[in-house]
Formats: C-alpha cells, sequence, structure tokens
C-alpha cells in the first residue's frame, strides 16, 4: 500500500484497527522518521482510546485505556531495548491477551510473545513523503486474512 502523506497514514491506521482485536499484536520496522509512530496516531484513533499518541522512545511503553468499553491499545518503543531480557522485564505477556499491542522496533524481539502477529514494514520512497506500507500476518489468527486485510 503507497500513502502520500502522513494524514493518508493515520487514516490507513484507523481503518486498520477496525480489524484488530483483543490479543492482537503488531510489530513495526521502518527506517527513523518513517511513519511508524503516525501509523500509532490512527490505530488509537480507531480504537477510541484515550491520548495522546507520541512516541514512547523515553518511556518505553504506554497503555492507553478505551474510552467506548473497547480494547486498551500498548503502545511500545524497542528502539532502545537490548534485548530479550529487556523485553521481559516490560512483562508485556501479562496484557497481551485483552490489548492490542504495538511494538515499534519489535522485530526481532517480540516474536516469541504471541504466536500470531502482524508485522508491518513501512518504507520511505526516495524524494516525497509517500511511504509504502507492507503487511505481513503470521499465525493462524491472519490465516484467512488477506496480506493487507484492508484490502478484502
Amino acid at each position: 500500500m503507497r500513502l502520500a502523506t502522513p494524514d493518508d497514514m493515520r487514516a490507513y491506521g484507523a481503518r486498520l484497527a477496525g480489524h484488530l482485536r483483543p490479543g492482537d499484536l503488531l510489530v513495526l520496522s521502518g527506517p527513523l522518521g518513517a511513519g511508524k509512530t503516525t501509523l500509532v496516531q490512527g490505530i488509537a484513533e480507531g480504537l477510541k482510546v484515550r491520548g495522546p499518541i507520541t512516541s514512547p522512545t523515553f518511556v518505553i511503553a504506554r497503555v492507553h485505556p478505551s474510552l467506548r468499553q473497547g480494547p486498551p491499545l500498548v503502545h511500545v518503543d524497542a528502539y532502545r531495548l537490548g534485548g530479550d531480557l529487556e523485553v521481559d522485564d516490560l512483562d508485556l505477556d501479562a496484557s497481551l491477551e485483552e490489548s492490542v499491542t504495538v511494538v515499534e522496533w519489535g522485530e526481532g524481539l517480540v516474536e516469541g510473545l504471541a504466536d500470531d502477529r502482524l508485522e508491518i514494514q513501512i518504507d520511505r520512497e526516495a524524494g516525497d513523503e509517500a511511504r509504502v506500507v507492507t503487511l505481513r500476518g503470521v499465525g493462524s489468527r491472519w490465516t484467512d486474512t488477506p496480506s493487507d486485510p484492508l484490502q478484502d
């Protein structure tokens, strides 16, 4: 999926949220400034959780409770984490089943948290604001879901 602007990225995240449910783990990858947090802002808007949604780089993880009886959003930035032990210290598995958990920079660190996950790669296109978003579902949760659930 090619998204031309940050507003398009937020709108994509909001639409994606309509396909998410408690227990979902999303692992976001991409270079600095790719739009990972912007996507999470859209997901948060779609899930109707309390904000604001900002990069949790220094806090590492934030929990955003639902404003409408839906699942809370757990937003994690694993950029500064040094390995599996530091991920374990966050105790993400304690809230995984009842939350939608989104981990920026989680590739290679959080896959062990759940058998099912949605891996989201965001890449910048040279010379403009456009981003290319690629989704890859892993596990039975995503078996019957298209590679991009928004393209059904």
